[in-house]
């Protein structure tokens, strides 16, 4: 499946494998996918998966009745080698001022092995 949704007023091509489809098809709740872009000593991309939406902050828009996307910018308050390492500290929201800017073009979702997987880009 191949669909486009606006967030932030910018346009998000979704790619959905077959796979994907399949397990989407299976639910009976949404699932949350959330491109994380995590401002700290580097700059990483992530896509996490939610089964639910009562404790995150912030909206997501939605896809299907079985899916859900948001886009969240993030930061830590301190930059330590920890994080390097894989042992993120606490996460806090990152107050961008035009958020359109950093909204990705497309995402890519699959589901192998009992796992989701995703990625985003700008290109």
């Amino acid at each position: 499946m191949n669909t486009q949704i606006t967030i932030e007023g910018k346009r998000l091509g979704i790619q959905l494998s077959r796979r994907a489809e399949q397990a989407l098809s299976q639910r009976q709740t949404p699932l949350i996918t959330e491109m994380e872009l995590y401002f700290s000593c580097l700059v990483r991309k992530q896509v996490r998966f939610h089964e639910g939406a009562d404790n995150l902050p912030g909206e997501s828009v939605a896809v299907n009745d079985r899916l859900r996307v948001r886009f969240r910018p993030v930061m830590t308050q301190s930059c330590h080698v920890d994080e390097i390492a894989g042992k993120a500290p606490p996460l806090t929201d990152f107050p961008v001022v035009n958020a359109a800017a950093f909204v990705p073009h497309w995402l890519r979702i699959d589901y192998r092995n009992g796992q989701w997987r995703g990625e985003f880009g700008y290109c």
